[in-house]
């Protein structure tokens, strides 16, 4: 990821630092308004379709999108970073317009009473998300559901999410009734708890991505499928880590009960293998579905098996 390498960086930075060379850090491109608050620049944007540039530097901001379509796009990709930004309790983007768009903005530590604090909480609408970076939080992106929505994932880092401190937290991505969701070439890592990806869509595309447990801790499957999704699972890398609360399955086919069919899953060309520290057996595919998943041409490592019906 062309962001992780900023992660040290960030995560030893802990005074807070302004934007530089201007006194309003949230300028929408279409109109050149310029605002103090990026609540403020979402308000003024309203029902219409609008683009607000942040400027480099650390923000306390969050922000509620009611209306309207929006892109937020750092000015400097990884030098825009909301850190502790949390609105309604809830994330620094709570998102409930139409759509949205975010590219190369850095959430750092959305944590919340109850555990599922989140770099974003998509309510309704589409969304897009590209060259982000979510760390040390509880969630990344966390959903509710809304069919005939649909969510993309690019060149994203999600790194230290899970549990927190006192044991409250959720999975570095949660989509819900969602209609789909896509992640490609994006990076999870160093999960404190819960799953790296636990989708309830019916339709998935996970491509050429890595989940790295080594550094894990409590954590669960890399992928969860909670209620079975068609779709590809594909070019991905996995590692199990050593230190999990459940090691007997990397990816969950429908461990939830079935809602949606898997015959079309295809889960191929993938590469698994174990950290030095892992003792057990893992199975790569899990199927409690009804289903017949494809799972072709993955280069699993010895203690791997292929697949289970659960």
């Amino acid at each position: 990821m062309r962001l992780f390498a900023l992660a040290a960086a960030l995560l030893s930075t802990t005074a807070p630092a302004l934007p530089q060379g201007q006194d309003a850090p949230f300028k929408i491109e279409e109109t050149g308004q310029s605002f103090s608050s990026l609540q403020e620049a979402v308000t003024a944007i309203g029902e219409r379709r609008g683009t607000i540039r942040i400027a480099p530097g650390r923000y306390g901001e969050c922000a509620v999108q009611e209306a309207g379509d929006i892109t937020y796009v750092a000015q400097v990709p990884g030098k825009s970073v909301f850190d502790r930004a949390i609105c309604e309790g809830k994330a620094t983007l709570v998102l409930r317009g139409r759509g949205a768009k975010v590219d190369g903005i850095v959430f750092m530590r959305t944590l919340v009473e109850d555990g599922n604090g989140a770099g974003i909480r998509l309510e309704t609408g589409n969304l897009h998300v590209t060259n982000a970076m979510f760390i040390d939080g509880q969630c990344g992106i966390l959903t509710a559901s809304d069919p005939r929505g649909s969510i993309v994932v690019e060149r994203s880092t999600f790194a230290g999410l899970g549990k927190d401190p006192t044991g409250n937290g959720a999975h570095a991505i949660y989509v819900g009734n969602y209609g789909s969701l896509k992640v490609v070439e994006s990076r999870f890592e160093r999960g404190t708890g819960g799953h790296y990806v636990k989708v309830r869509a019916p339709r998935v595309e996970i491509l050429n991505s890595s989940f790295d447990d080594s550094l894990g801790r409590n954590t669960n499957y890399a992928i969860d499928l909670s209620n079975g999704a068609s779709g590809r699972i594909a070019g991905n890398a996995f590692e199990q880590g050593p230190a999990k609360d459940n090691y007997g399955t990397m990816i969950a086919v429908a461990p939830e009960g079935v809602k949606h069919s898997s015959a079309g899953l295809v889960i191929e060309g993938n590469k698994a293998w174990l950290s030095p520290g892992f003792k057990e057996s893992t199975t790569f595919v899990g199927n409690w579905s009804r289903d017949a998943v494809t799972v072709r041409n993955n280069d699993l490592a010895d203690r791997i098996a292929v697949m289970a019906r659960r």
